[in-house]
């Protein structure tokens, strides 16, 4: 960092004038990127995204206040902004381009509504767990300009009769005060089949007032729906989005790719070879390759090394293979 910036990124800071601050902060890490200091970009990156104050700045609405349950006072939701672009995901090429247009629609909804049509705004997403749904949120978040509202489902459903379904009317109250991109993670908990044997009546109740909300919703916010478990919703509620977007399992160029990701922030050994990952992971998931990545680089750091070697890699891709075969083994089945 040069003497210059330094002086204003403190008298920012002293005169507390967030915009420039932030400003700088940025530019800051956009220099230590260029510089190829990637653990302390990223790090700074964290810092910036992850803070109250930086998540509120370039807010273009007010934030109402946050939603909670009766119950036990529980925030039904967090609000936050995130700063991502389409570099800090790895998907396959049908699904960025189906995500892209959804971001193209709204850039241009006043040029559809001139032929009566509305941009895409409610979508279900779906596919393995470690994918990249969560992350594909805040980067739309992020790419659209909208604060992403993430729904506390462990919040949302009560022990109270009734009360599941008044915590659901109170967060889409608060969705229509603004412009959000609203991620419903989780989403089975609440759309599952009403028909369940095993789930009492209240829980289809709230399951048939959330669809309506969802199909009588009219406001300006993208919903979006993401579950694991694509088998449990109930048939109605996939009528209701105007998208339904898959999240597949990475080939074995999006691993390689991946691999290259998380590993960047140390230098790898002559002899690296990312295909050679890439055959070893095959059946991985993008949250599994960023697991074995961070073990791998753990471990070089820890045995005093600035470079990681690709028998640490492969040490750490087998004990994340371990990990996950001890997990339930879940078959996912595309409905289309």
């Amino acid at each position: 960092m040069n003497s210059e910036k330094l002086v204003k990124i403190f008298k920012a800071f002293i005169e507390k004038n967030n915009e420039t601050f932030y400003k700088i902060a940025w530019e800051i890490i956009d220099e230590e990127k260029r510089k190829k200091h990637h653990l302390l970009a990223t790090q700074l990156k964290h810092i910036l995204t992850e803070n109250p104050v930086a998540s509120n700045i370039n807010y273009t609405q007010q934030l109402p206040p946050i939603p909670r349950d009766n119950e036990k006072g529980f925030r039904l939701l967090d609000v936050k902004k995130f700063c991502m672009d389409w570099g800090d995901v790895v998907l396959a090429k049908e699904t960025e381009e189906t995500l892209r247009q959804i971001v193209k629609e709204l850039e241009i909804e006043k040029v559809l509504a001139t032929y009566g049509l509305k941009p895409k705004q409610k979508i279900l997403f779906y596919g393995h767990s470690g994918t990249g749904k969560t992350l594909t949120a805040k980067i739309l978040s992020s790419v659209i300009g909208y604060p992403l509202v993430y729904v506390r489902f462990e919040s949302v459903i009560s022990s109270f009769l009734g009360e599941t379904a008044s915590n659901l009317r109170k967060i889409f109250d608060f969705i229509e005060k603004g412009k959000w991109i609203v991620l419903f993670d989780e989403f089975d908990i609440i759309g599952k089949q009403r028909d369940d044997p095993t789930e009492h009546g209240e829980i289809k109740r709230v399951v048939n007032n959330f669809m309506l909300m969802l199909e009588n919703y009219e406001g300006e916010s993208v919903l979006i729906a993401s579950t694991n478990h694509p088998h449990l919703l109930d048939i109605g509620v996939w009528r209701r989005f105007d998208e339904i977007v898959y999240f597949d399992l990475p080939d074995k160029e999006r691993r390689k790719k991946i691999f290259e990701k998380y590993l960047r922030v140390l230098k790898k050994d002559k002899d690296f070879d990312l295909n050679k990952l890439s055959e070893e992971s095959e059946g991985f998931s993008g949250a599994d390759i960023e697991q074995s990545c961070i073990g791998a680089l753990k471990m070089a750091i820890l045995n005093g090394k600035d470079t990681v070697s690709l028998l640490d890699v492969i040490k750490a891709v087998s004990r994340q293979k371990k990990r996950t075969e001890a997990k339930k083994v879940i078959r996912y089945e595309r409905p289309y």
